[in-house]
């Protein structure tokens, strides 16, 4: 089989971009331990209500930490809670979030605050909220018959 001079160049070339990502991707993922954020902590999903912080959802305010708030929301069945929470305007908040029942999703419209909710897994992500207004968040997986009704809201407050 008779293959041109550029057609071998960009086969080794293929080839050899392939073996560099998926020898990156070994290394970060067995050798240095990476995994997904919602990998971190587990939560048993049957006893949700009763292991903190998921036994007090909504906003609570943190000493010495990196952050000035823990935000804890409980999705389950076509809800969110808290329904609706006040977040001071420029405080650094951690979102910290799980499922009951099924995956849903948690996405914070006008922000970049999107996550998976799994059973079992907690999902967390830090961020600050630098401008004032309400921001809708809804489920982006879908979850069931009820899923269009899923929502819930964050006031940013000066």
């Amino acid at each position: 089989m008779h293959m041109h001079k550029l057609e071998k160049i960009w086969l080794i070339f293929g080839i050899s971009a392939l073996v560099v990502f998926l020898t990156v991707i070994g290394v970060s993922a067995f050798y240095l331990g990476n995994k997904p954020p919602s990998c971190l902590t587990t939560i048993d999903p049957e006893k949700v209500d009763q292991q903190k912080p998921f036994d007090k959802p909504g906003l609570n305010k943190v000493e010495g930490k990196a952050w000035d708030y823990e935000l804890v929301f409980v999705a389950s069945a076509f809800s969110y809670n808290p329904g609706k929470v006040e977040v001071p305007l420029g405080a650094k908040v951690k979102v910290i979030a799980t499922t009951k029942d099924v995956i849903h999703g948690f996405n914070v419209a006008g922000t970049n605050i999107n996550m998976m909710l799994e059973p079992g897994y907690v999902s967390e992500y830090t961020t600050t909220f630098d401008k004032a207004g309400e921001y809708l968040i809804v489920c982006n997986e879908y979850c069931g018959a009820g899923h269009h009704l899923m929502s819930s809201m964050i006031e940013v407050v000066k």
